[in-house]
């Protein structure tokens, strides 16, 4: 392991132009100079390769013999210059086709005559002949292997004579002159008196075929724009350009170019007019901007983008793909093998009997007993290890067994979910724990227009309200911050005619009024379910409670369900997908477009972009598009990216975002500058925010702490034409339906810079993980959070309430997805929960980006970072095991650890990664 030192920088700010001649060099002349190799064999039978430098030729050991030596002829003199030694290293696949390796076999040749790499060094500092940094060149010859530890990990060298006055490499150019890519991790220099010099990449390097241009390589030196070496000035300008692209044409598998895009590309009219989607664009339906991919337009519509369907990829710039884990585990074990071929599997099996559960063992029975799949051709697809445990299987001959894995939310206790208290604490302590809010006045009005939505009065009386809060009366207990609410009336109420005419989905928009008792339990105690009004029943408006005998008892279940389905419909499209996926889309493109792989902020922010666009343009493929699995899935049908274009236009603002700040707005903490992040809950036992409040703090410091580091000097935010045009872009065209809003925050100070970046982090890392990997634990169990619901209520003049009295539970089950509907689900539920063996979790560092800075004072900043996550950690186990802390712990209660910040793979209900990358 090399340790790292300062490297030499010059400070100069002078603007300099790189000549064509100073990056290429005359052709001719360098191709004379590429001497073809001779390959000498020593004593010790290993290689040697001849390495042209120069116009000299030199013998380079391979980097197996010359590893652990030290410099030795590194760093020496030879005809006044210095002999450097750049060490390349690439990773392969790590399961590589016969035809793959003797492809590579062909590569060891072909760089054999030095015409596979080619590498240049940039100085730091300007030749004065050509006015631009300083650069000698070399290529590569034999690319010989030394083992690692990985073997799909090798290295490869190079050497170079250097002036002795070249000063100090600040970028790497590198031509790729096979005909594929290879992805370079990253390139070591030695022979400087600086020590080793490292230049990280992780990054593709297309070929020469694809694109003549050569990609540019920065050492880890983090610089702000003013403080740019002069010698590599203009180079950070032009790998900016080259990222921007120019807005035109159809992009290509190997660009790397990052542009945004509005959502036009969800429906397929081209197919069928069924499919059609509405443009989320503009007023009448804003949304943020995707990233582009320049795909034609349809033919029966020029304003939607026509489709890639699967298996074939969505563009998404080369980097953003999936590395191979990620990859094996998502294609072949999960999102692929599941929506491609285990769906189909499971649809042919029950299609001619696609029925409602009829008894709740039906559905234990998915846990305990499992059904058959009688497709052979997706045995292979089952049995892949990489598909977890979540869905065990047993073979049997020319059938597979699919076993779902019993969900936390009943492995401890099967009935909790019927009970009262555990339908309010998974308001807290559930999937979704972001939408209670406090009651904050009385009575209850509708922002709707009247004219269209009837009377804004809520039907849910003050009367009603105090028959249930022990003696107080609701101002009394609305003064006592006892009075909670979850609220969807005038979210849903819009949509609910559509939605109810759809075939097998009916709704009502919900409100739900909880009551905190003085044994510090919240209760739920009425529930509004509303329909739109209609000339003949002006009775839209219906009021549930818990009643005391049979018939209240079986409604009220069924009334909690409609809530649910509710709860989860808007948790999949308003809080999961849209405020965590696609606000984070417009944040992850203008960062590459805007800001230099140099750049601290582009440093900090980049392992939180990490798998995010790929994953997204999965789900425009396969999750949220037309006729996909969501659509398919949840109450809102065809309609539910209309709902939540409809949520981005009435409630997303960036400045709420925050956690503290979402916590004051909706009244579940009150400012305190006693305690920590300035908020004090209102309900202390709240584990999505008590938890979530230590995971922000430590992300605040952290941020905090860096941005002091580098922005020390007055108006050096402001000063940072890079930063600034970062945060224009992210309003002005990523979330460009938004620009003229006045809650921006502004971009002048320390302060502004840090809260912005720390609730961008947030936004990737601690809240995308509370609302996502807890989908199948809590999901998992069809029951207990319904994704549709299929029938309304059944009410006395009804034709089927006759049945719903002779046979409640069979009235109950036919109201929930159907047995296909169910397991489509869960399925896309466990694929959705599940952590990929290459996670890269909060606070932890991938050892093979080791070396992303060479900032000693910031590497010992992002430990403490890390030392104090795994405080936390410890912490959010100890309030586990608090007895006092009733909603996450006690008899049959499964702890509070979606918030925990290290995990495993697979699905565990916990863990933090850096990036939304599922």
């Amino acid at each position: 392991m090399f340790t790292v030192k300062p490297d030499c920088s010059s400070k100069a700010g002078i603007a300099v132009r790189r000549s064509q001649a100073a990056f290429s060099g005359s052709g001719k002349s360098r191709r004379s100079r590429l001497r073809v190799p001779e390959l000498r064999v020593n004593g010790k039978g290993s290689v040697r390769a001849v390495i042209s430098s120069g116009d000299k030729t030199l013998e380079a050991e391979s980097p197996l013999e010359s590893k652990g030596e030290s410099n030795g002829s590194l760093g020496s003199l030879r005809g006044g210059g210095i002999e450097v030694r750049a060490v390349v290293t690439v990773r392969k696949k790590m399961k590589e086709t016969l035809t793959e390796k003797m492809e590579d076999q062909w590569e060891f040749f072909v760089n054999g005559f030095g015409q596979g790499i080619i590498i240049r060094l940039i100085s730091e500092e300007i030749d004065p002949v050509t006015n631009s940094g300083k650069s000698v060149e070399s290529s590569v010859r034999g690319w010989l292997t030394r083992p690692l530890t990985s073997s799909h990990i090798v290295e490869y060298a190079a050497n170079f004579t250097v002036p002795s006055d070249f000063g100090c490499p600040g970028a790497i150019l590198i031509t790729n002159l096979h005909s594929k890519e290879f992805y370079l991790l990253e390139i070591v220099i030695h022979g400087f008196d600086e020590g080793p010099i490292f230049f990280p990449a992780s990054t593709w390097i297309h070929s020469r075929k694809d694109n003549p241009e050569s990609r540019i390589i920065f050492k880890n030196q983090a610089s702000l724009p003013s403080q740019t070496p002069p010698g590599i000035k203009d180079l950070r300008h032009e790998d900016l350009l080259s990222i921007r692209g120019n807005g035109k044409g159809e992009r290509k598998p190997h660009d790397r170019i990052y542009d945004y895009d509005v959502y036009n590309d969800l429906g397929n009219p081209d197919k069928d007019e069924d499919l059609a989607r509405p443009v989320l664009v503009g007023e009448e339906r804003p949304y943020p901007r995707r990233c582009r991919t320049g795909r034609p337009p349809t033919k029966s519509d020029p304003f939607s983008e026509s489709r890639i369907e699967k298996p074939h990829p969505v563009y998404v710039p080369r980097d953003e793909t999936f590395e191979e884990i990620k990859q094996n585990t998502f294609s072949a074990g999960r999102m692929k093998a599941m929506l491609h071929n285990l769906i189909p599997s499971i649809a042919a099996t029950m299609s001619s009997s696609d029925i409602p559960f009829k008894c709740f063992s039906d559905i234990d029975k998915l846990y305990n007993d499992g059904f058959l799949l009688k497709d052979e051709e997706h045995k292979d697809i089952i049995e892949n290890p990489l598909v977890g445990k979540i869905m065990k299987q047993a073979m049997s001959i020319g059938q597979t067994l699919l076993k779902y894995e019993t969900p936390a939310i009943i492995k401890r206790d099967r009935f909790a979910w019927l009970r009262d208290n555990e339908f309010a604490r998974q308001t807290l302590a559930g999937l979704n724990p972001v939408n209670i809010e406090i009651l904050k006045e009385f009575p209850i009005l509708s922002k709707l227009d009247p004219a269209v939505y009837g009377p804004p009065e809520s039907a849910l009386t003050k009367e009603l309200i105090e028959q249930e809060l022990n003696g107080l009366s609701v101002e009394e207990a609305i003064e006592d911050k006892k009075l909670f609410i979850l609220d969807y009336h005038d979210m849903l109420l819009p949509f609910i005619k559509k939605i109810n005419a759809l075939p097998g989905r009916k709704s009502y928009a919900s409100r739900t009024i909880f009551f905190y008792t003085k044994t510090g339990f919240l209760r739920p105690i009425a529930i509004e379910l509303s329909l739109p009004p209609t000339p003949s029943s002006l009775r839209n408006k219906l009021v549930y409670t818990h009643g005391h005998y049979a018939t209240t008892h079986w409604t009220w279940k069924l009334a909690k369900a409609h809530v649910c389905s509710n709860d989860a419909g808007v948790h999949q499209l308003v809080n999961h997908w849209l405020k965590t996926h696609a606000c984070m889309e417009p944040y992850i493109i203008a960062t590459h477009r805007q800001l230099s792989s140099m750049h601290p902020i582009y440093k900090l922010l980049h392992p939180h972009m990490r798998y995010t666009l790929e994953i997204n343009a999965l789900a425009r493929q396969s999750l949220i598009n037309g006729g996909g699995i969501i659509e398919a899935s949840f109450s809102p049908g065809k309609y539910a990216m209309e709902l939540s274009s409809a949520a981005y236009k009435s409630l997303w603002r960036f400045d709420m975002e925050a956690l503290p700040a979402d916590l004051i707005r909706r009244g579940m903490a009150v400012e305190d500058s006693s305690m920590p992040c300035g908020v004090k809950l209102v309900i202390e036992d709240y584990p999505y925010a008590a938890d979530g409040l230590l995971i922000w703090s430590a992300i605040q410091e952290w941020v905090e702490s860096y941005v002091e580091h580098f922005y020390s000097q007055p108006n050096s935010v402001t000063s940072d034409l890079e930063l600034q045009a970062w945060w224009n872009e992210i309003k002005n065209k990523g979330h460009y339906d938004k620009r003229n809003e006045p809650w921006w925050p502004k971009l002048n100070t320390k302060e502004d810079l840090s809260g912005i970046l720390s609730t961008m982090i947030w936004i990737a890392s601690g809240q995308h993980a509370a609302i996502n990997f807890g989908q199948y634990p809590f999901g998992g169990y069809m029951p207990n959070r319904p994704t549709l619901m299929r029938r309304l209520i059944p009410q006395e003049n009804d034709p089927d309430y006759e049945k719903f009295i002779m046979n409640p539970q069979h009235t109950f089950l036919s109201s929930l997805p159907t047995q296909l509907q169910a397991t489509k689900i869960m399925a896309v539920q466990d694929t959705l929960s599940t952590h990929s063996p290459d996670e890269e979790y909060l606070g932890q560092v991938n050892p093979l980006h080791n070396h992303w800075i060479n900032d000693h004072e910031v590497l010992k900043l992002f430990d403490r970072f890390s030392a104090r996550l795994e405080e936390i950690e410890e912490i959010i186990h100890q309030r586990n095991k608090n007895n006092h802390l009733k909603n996450r712990s006690g008899a049959g209660i499964p702890p509070y650890e979606l918030l925990l910040p290290t995990s495993g793979p697979g699905v565990t209900g916990r863990g933090i990664p850096n990036s939304i990358s599922i």
